[in-house]
């Protein structure tokens, strides 16, 4: 297999620990994405979304972070990041969209870009945006957690799931914007469990090759 990856996308870290927790070797493909590599004729031959990740799974080209980490947990079952059951797959995607579909897309590259280049905005500004829907996100997750009947070391029982792959990503994100997370114990006390694993640390954004 081969992923395309940037060191700071968060999509991409996601896949990075959900290959590394099923133990599948990968080829890294580089894609800058402050360079706007993404944006290149030859990537779009990729992936028309313009967007990273993707994943080359023996020609096959998979797109999308949930979508692509599903089908790793359909292909590869060896280690699964779903529940068994649909209450419990119902809960763990619940969590995984809060994230994904909840906090990332307003906090994206080409977000903080739009709001600098186009509307004007300057650092502090940014800065401020991007803090206040980490805090909105965050406190919507940590009263999810809260509810759980039965709580596990990760966000959904005692294994990491696609819960995890999606959430620690984001705290990385959090502390590189210097969030407050004193506000999120259950939150933070998943997080610290993920990052005694191997399969995360690894996964990290500074222990890739391209970081900068």
């Amino acid at each position: 297999m081969k992923l395309y990856t940037y060191f700071r996308s968060s999509a991409a870290f996601r896949i990075r620990i959900a290959l590394n927790l099923k133990g599948l070797a990968y080829e890294p493909a580089f894609v800058h994405l402050a360079k706007g590599e993404h944006r290149a004729p030859a990537y779009g031959t990729v992936n028309p979304q313009a967007l990273l990740p993707t994943l080359d799974d023996g020609g096959e080209l998979l797109t999308q972070s949930l979508a692509i980490i599903e089908y790793l947990d359909e292909t590869r079952p060896a280690v699964p990041l779903l529940p068994k059951d649909a209450l419990g797959r119902a809960r763990v995607r619940s969590l995984s969209m809060l994230i994904a579909c909840e906090i990332h897309p307003v906090n994206n590259l080409r977000v903080l870009q739009h709001l600098k280049r186009v509307l004007g905005q300057n650092e502090e500004q940014v800065n401020a945006w991007y803090r206040h829907w980490i805090a909105d996100g965050l406190a919507k997750f940590e009263a999810d957690l809260g509810k759980a009947k039965a709580p596990g070391k990760f966000c959904h029982g005692d294994a990491p799931t696609l819960a995890d792959c999606c959430l620690v990503p984001q705290i990385f994100n959090a502390q590189r914007y210097q969030c407050d997370t004193a506000a999120y114990p259950a939150t933070m006390r998943v997080f610290a469990e993920c990052m005694k694993l191997d399969a995360f640390d690894r996964a990290q954004p500074s222990r890739q090759p391209d970081a900068e």
